[in-house]
């Protein structure tokens, strides 16, 4: 009887057992069907679409045999990163009629299986450049009639199943920022349906499936700061003396020539030498046959020549200037004529002469004396139709221009720039193959002039109240004119060969500027800014690639 209740025991024991089993199965099962995502409210399922209208936010589920989903005339703004992962099987994707304007980076992540994405007619005026990140095996992509006036770079990027992109209904700007998308076209297998270009007016109208990334010129530069001096100066030269590039300023309150030279470790210019002199104006460098020539002018005390020892490792003064002639220096030039080396002194004072010096060998002595009582501010040194000239600015009488006299071995007088009276400085220029010189004024109006092979002629007059420089600066193909000014911003203007004209490129914040110098090194390129009255400033060229923004 024991055994036979034990026996009864054990197979209630397990029938329990199974019964509990079961129970728990369909507990589970009737779980799992509870948690089943239904159809979202504002919306309509049937077996494998929904259709959602004038809903606020994206539903963050569907059921999961839904493989279809359309939005028409939803009021959220945006699509939001990851509004779509708990959809992992959608194959199609439309929105139509929304009022949302912008789509997150991620906004279609976890959507694997998704072939066709119609954004259309909505009000987009913005994309993430991720915003379709994942989405390989999309093979129709419509973002047609938006407002997109562009499209972030490489926002394709990844969705190599493409065969049908449509972008048209929009104003696209096809400028820089979508050089891209021409390169891409250019690449891509997809079919891209004809889209005009809404600007800019150079190809306004046309196509931008005509466009080629040649179409586009995207390169642009800027002088950034780069590197401030702490020290007035009221000139500035660079130089390249035994396979290294210098600089030197002339510091008149300090009555120093500072050198500096660049640090390739560093990269930054440091001081490499100095030459103590009294209230100096203008500090020019010259080599000749390997020797470095330093012309050190003074206001007072006469004004020297040193030269560069290079066992002693320092400069040794070796010859003074006539100071009976050259009685208040204000500019300097260097120049070969024929393969011989001379330099020219700009005197202002009402009894000095300006006067051209040339080397002998041996030391420099006076050549010619162009004349007296003039108080000329600037000397230029160029060649117009291949032969030598000089123009010379002055105080009290228009630039005068002179041509070098082969067989005399002399400047003469030539003629005279008319209508510019009260011009400080005169710097050359070449565009092309022809000659301009910008003319600085202190008062009244700088003038950009061309050579018309027979007279300075007017293209173009520079507003230039408080100037005292006007200099070209060339840096590959790109031509510039920096306009100081003792009274507001200086002005850097760009060369446009098509209108034949400076045009304005960037302000520089530079206290009372006098002069500008160009550096090239190591691959870089350096505007060093001499100021009067402030810092002297060191700024860097930069390359910009606007399709890179």
């Amino acid at each position: 009887l024991q055994g036979l209740r034990m026996g009864y025991g054990n197979k209630t024991l397990k029938e329990c057992t199974i019964l509990l089993c079961v129970a728990t199965i369909l507990l589970l099962a009737e779980c799992r069907r509870v948690k089943q995502p239904r159809c979202p409210a504002s919306c309509t399922c049937t077996k494998d679409n929904a259709l959602c209208e004038n809903i606020r936010s994206v539903p963050h589920s569907f059921p999961p045999d839904v493989f279809s989903l359309s939005f028409l005339k939803s009021g959220f703004t945006e699509i939001t990163g990851g509004s779509f992962l708990h959809s992992p099987a959608l194959h199609l994707l439309l929105f139509t009629a929304n009022t949302f304007d912008s789509i997150d980076e991620d906004a279609f992540l976890g959507l694997p299986h998704l072939e066709y994405l119609f954004i259309e007619n909505n009000k987009i005026a913005s994309i993430s450049q991720y915003a379709f990140r994942g989405l390989k095996a999309v093979i129709h992509l419509s973002l047609a009639y938006n407002n997109l006036g562009t499209l972030p770079k490489d926002v394709f990027k990844g969705m190599d199943a493409l065969v049908k992109v449509d972008l048209k209904g929009n104003n696209l700007e096809c400028d820089c920022k979508l050089k891209w998308l021409v390169e891409w076209m250019h690449t891509t297998n997809a079919m891209v349906d004809q889209i005009p270009c809404s600007g800019p007016p150079l190809f306004q109208g046309k196509l931008i499936n005509d466009l080629v990334p040649e179409s586009f010129d995207c390169i642009t530069a800027e002088f950034a700061s780069y590197q401030p001096l702490m020290f007035e100066s009221i000139s500035v030269e660079s130089f390249t003396f035994g396979m290294d590039t210098f600089v030197v300023f002339a510091q008149p309150f300090t009555g120093t020539c500072s050198f500096l030279e660049w640090d390739h470790v560093e990269t930054v210019f440091r001081t490499y030498d100095s030459i103590q002199s009294t209230s100096t104006v203008v500090c020019k460098p010259m080599v000749i046959d390997n020797q470095l020539f330093i012309f050190v002018a003074q206001l007072f005390g006469g004004s020297h020549i040193y030269k560069r020892d290079i066992s002693a490792n320092k400069f040794i003064k070796i010859q003074d200037i006539d100071i009976l002639k050259i009685r208040k220096p204000n500019d300097i030039e260097t120049f070969l004529i024929d393969g011989e080396s001379f330099f020219v002194i700009a005197d202002s004072s009402k009894a000095g002469y300006t006067t051209v010096y040339k080397w002998n060998g041996y030391g420099f002595y006076s050549h010619q004396s162009l004349h007296l009582w003039y108080r000329d501010t600037d000397v230029e040194y160029l060649e117009i139709s291949g032969k030598p000239h000089l123009i010379l600015a002055s105080s009290s009488q228009r630039p005068v221009v002179y041509q070098w006299s082969k067989s005399l071995k002399q400047f003469d007088r030539r003629t005279d720039i008319p209508e510019m009276e009260d011009v400080f400085a005169v710097k050359h220029f070449k565009v092309k193959s022809e000659l301009f010189i910008c003319l600085t004024r202190f008062i009244g109006d700088s003038k950009v002039m061309r050579w018309d092979g027979a007279m300075f002629k007017e293209v173009q007059t520079m507003p230039s109240r408080g100037s005292m420089v006007f200099q070209p600066v060339s840096i590959g193909n790109w031509q510039y004119a920096i306009l100081g000014s003792d009274y507001s911003l200086t002005q850097v203007y760009q060369w446009d060969l098509k209108r034949g004209q400076f045009v304005h490129f960037q302000d520089l914040n530079i206290q009372a500027p006098r002069a500008f110098s160009l550096v090239s090194i190591d691959n870089r390129k350096f505007l060093l800014a001499s100021s009067f009255r402030g810092k002297t400033q060191i700024y860097e060229h930069l390359m910009i690639d606007l399709s890179n923004n």
